[in-house]
């Protein structure tokens, strides 16, 4: 096979695993950038707590001890007290963690502490939020599209994924916020969907006990979700007190870096530092930074499709960069006579081309184009395909971003399976 000038080959029996790099800086910031940029600077990268007590300072143990105090003096030695089937006055490590994310919410101020605590216990019982997850809320058309758990990120946390961009539909905003009875219904599920994330944790000192919120802004309706946002933004603050390790924003317009720098001198530098802020266009290039490529859904760059969980953990991907003016070649050998490939290979803000062929072992044999080249837009979802070839060779997946300054993210994955004839 003629090589393209200069491409970098990869066989597959040495796939690059180092982390996805950082796009390059534009050549001329723009003020949008600027100011995302700025976000970020002000912004350091949020470290969770561990919850060992032993970890915590004299002060803080006394603040956790005298929040005890007062939930026994409140409630009684008999009182029934629980949160997410946990005896919050059962004396072990997983009642202190609940119990501490409440003191941090507060700053470990205990009385404010405590009567957020109250209120939290009240509202759980109003809203019988212990049986939500069981319900059937009727919201079948919104389950992976608005809101929806998937997947986890590098460090094993749960992964909620948020998309408004559907309401922008007046028929669909009509149906699901027409009233306020539609609009109960709506936040009912949303707690449903967070309950259902917050089953999947540890609550345990060095475990897993928050989650990572993805939010995506693209075509949000600010104005018409303005009342429910709100209420749900409410909810959450109230009763869900450092359940949120870090909050992505993708897909994020020129306006809210301003809303951003005007509101942030506003928030905690702990707060702050939850936050990471990604224009749009870079949604694939930020998410592998905190979530593995096989855990990202296909419409963000990733190569999870929806139903991909049902059959177990997903199967790993190699990850990889292909840098401005460059054309990446990738070569899976080894692939015998009448062995099927399945591939899958995704390229983060594609526009560029791919293509992809099947190269024989024996000479004089003639090379396949299993996929001739064709532009990849930015919109594109992963390349899913298969080949079953009829003599040895191998398989060359190729990107070409030869026409392009910019460095993108990229993943494949693959698996051969070989022909049942003997």
């Amino acid at each position: 096979m003629e090589k393209a000038p200069s491409p970098v080959s990869m066989p597959e029996k040495t796939p690059p695993q180092d982390p996805p790099e950082a796009s390059p800086k534009p050549y001329k910031k723009s003020f949008v950038t600027t100011l995302m940029e700025a976000a970020t600077l002000r912004s350091p990268s949020f470290k969770e707590d561990t919850y060992f007590i032993s970890h915590l300072k004299s002060s803080e143990k006394k603040g956790l001890q005298e929040l005890k105090d007062k939930l026994m003096a409140s409630v009684g030695p008999e009182g029934d007290c629980t949160m997410w089937g946990i005896p919050l006055l059962g004396g072990d490590e997983k009642a202190d963690v609940i119990l501490l994310k409440f003191l941090r919410a507060r700053d470990f101020r205990v009385s404010d502490a405590f009567h957020m605590l109250e209120k939290c216990l009240a509202w759980r019982k109003e809203f019988k939020a212990d049986n939500v997850t069981e319900e059937d809320l009727g919201f079948k058309e919104l389950e992976g599209v608005v809101a929806y758990m998937h997947g986890y990120d590098r460090e094993g946390h749960p992964v909620c994924y948020n998309a408004y961009g559907v309401f922008r539909d007046k028929d669909m905003y009509e149906r699901i916020f027409g009233d306020e009875e539609k609009l109960k219904k709506f936040l009912r599920w949303r707690v449903q969907v967070l309950e259902r994330g917050i089953n999947l944790l540890h609550f345990k000192p060095g475990g897993i006990n928050s989650i990572i919120q993805v939010t995506d802004l693209k075509d949000m309706p600010k104005r018409e979700l303005r009342v429910a946002s709100n209420q749900i933004l409410s909810l959450f603050q109230d009763n869900y007190p450092e359940m949120v390790a870090r909050k992505i924003f993708i897909n994020v317009p020129w306006y809210f870096s301003v809303l951003y720098s005007m509101f942030s001198p506003f928030l905690t530098q702990r707060t702050k530092s939850k936050f990471v802020i990604s224009r749009e266009g870079n949604a694939a290039e930020t998410l592998y930074k905190f979530i593995r490529p096989e855990d990202v859904p296909v419409q963000y760059g990733g190569l999870s499709r929806p139903n991909d969980l049902q059959n177990g953990p997903p199967k790993p991907a190699s990850e990889f960069t292909v840098k401005g003016g460059e054309k990446v070649n990738i070569q899976i050998e080894g692939i015998e006579a009448g062995a099927t490939i399945t591939w899958d290979l995704v390229v983060g803000g594609w526009d560029l081309e791919y293509s992809a062929e099947f190269v024989p072992n024996a000479e004089g044999s003639y090379t396949i184009a299993v996929e001739k080249p064709r532009k990849m837009s930015p919109s594109e979802e992963a390349i899913h395909n298969s080949f079953t070839s009829r003599e040895a060779g191998k398989m060359v997946l190729s990107v070409d971003n030869t026409a392009s300054r910019r460095k993108k993210v990229a993943a494949y994955r693959y698996i051969v399976r070989k022909s049942a004839l003997v």
